[in-house]
């Protein structure tokens, strides 16, 4: 594969304490890459990941984050620095110049493309704006606006990992959730099949898309998944990818209705957490990826995929241990 042709690289890899950020550090390994897999738990499950260094952070909106981060890629001589959860995106995009003084190299969008993405009163302004199929959204005082006739969907504004999405019968249970859930938003519900799009965007602006049908989904990640081919899914994505100026890996997720049509809502700043799937299906996502990270050309041709595969992911019991070992196996940056 094109990727072939770089050296091997020290990259790090933050929030492998959840599945994409475990996914892309593994992917990584597996392309001979060094991984420094880095989260703010001391008991994330990346660290035990085979050949990775292992290495505790700051949550992204510690008063030392930019201080820590800059001197691990420092003492571990980093090549680059990926980020596996949408919180770390912000911080990293205002640390770009500094950490470039030192020879880092990250693949960020920009701050604005980030916003777009990250604050979903935001993405949905721009999708409206871009004539996007998206949910009816309403956000601080518009949300007493809320229909008593629909179905809900209450999350955080700014939220991630399907933390404090709440689904709800009607406008009522949907008033009492935004007392409850930080920085509110409230959503039609959408009812029909669930799609995401493993994407990668190369600096010119051209997009390599991968579709994958959520079959079932538990706690916001998809047990069940099946690679698919559909225009209209297709060109909206697409569409959604040049509304926000998407660049580098991320992910967009929407429905196919019950009427058939498609409509957008959500856009990842970030690998998924089952584009092991559309590596399976014949897409070398991480390795172009990593190309893209260095500044060589993608390679679309690399990022064809077969419809018609399937994953299932299931929860099982990693490791069971000492607690003070792999806590002192991740501060000090070694494997236990």
């Amino acid at each position: 594969m094109s990727a072939d042709r770089l050296r091997p690289r020290r990259i790090l890899v933050t929030g492998v304490g959840a599945n994409p950020g475990f996914g892309l550090a593994r992917s990584l390994v597996r392309l001979g890459h060094e991984v420094v897999a880095a989260d703010a738990h001391p008991l994330a499950p990346g660290f035990l990941l085979p050949q990775v260094v292992p290495r505790v952070i700051p949550l992204a909106d510690a008063p030392d984050y930019r201080e820590r981060i800059t001197g691990l890629c420092r003492d571990l001589a980093v090549d680059a620095v990926v980020a596996g959860i949408e919180n770390d995106v912000p911080p990293l995009a205002d640390m770009a110049d500094q950490l470039g003084d030192i020879g880092v190299r990250l693949w960020l969008p920009d701050k604005e493309s980030a916003s777009a993405c990250i604050d979903k009163a935001r993405f949905h302004q721009v999708l409206t704006e871009n004539g996007i199929a998206t949910p009816a959204t309403w956000w601080g005082e518009a949300i007493s606006r809320v229909p008593h006739s629909v179905e809900l969907v209450v999350k955080p504004r700014r939220g991630h990992g399907a933390q404090h999405v709440h689904f709800v019968a009607g406008r009522e249970h949907a008033m009492w959730l935004c007392e409850m859930v930080p920085d509110p938003l409230v959503q039609e519900r959408v009812r029909g099949w669930e799609f995401t799009a493993d994407c990668l965007v190369d600096r010119s602006g051209r997009a390599s898309m991968i579709l994958r049908r959520r079959d079932l989904v538990k706690a916001g990640l998809a047990a069940v998944s099946t690679t698919f081919r559909d225009s209209a899914v297709h060109d909206l994505v697409a569409a959604t990818l040049r509304a926000v100026h998407a660049e580098g890996l991320c992910c967009v997720q929407g429905f196919v209705t019950d009427v058939g049509t498609v409509t957008i809502t959500e856009l990842n700043v970030r690998v998924a957490g089952g584009f092991a799937l559309s590596e399976a299906a014949g897409a070398d996502l991480t390795g172009q990826m990593v190309n893209g990270l260095f500044g060589l050309p993608v390679d679309h041709a690399r990022l064809a995929y077969r419809s018609g595969m399937f994953l299932t992911n299931y929860v099982e019991t990693l490791a069971v241990g000492d607690v003070a070992q792999l806590e002192r196996a991740a501060l000090r940056g070694a494997p236990s």
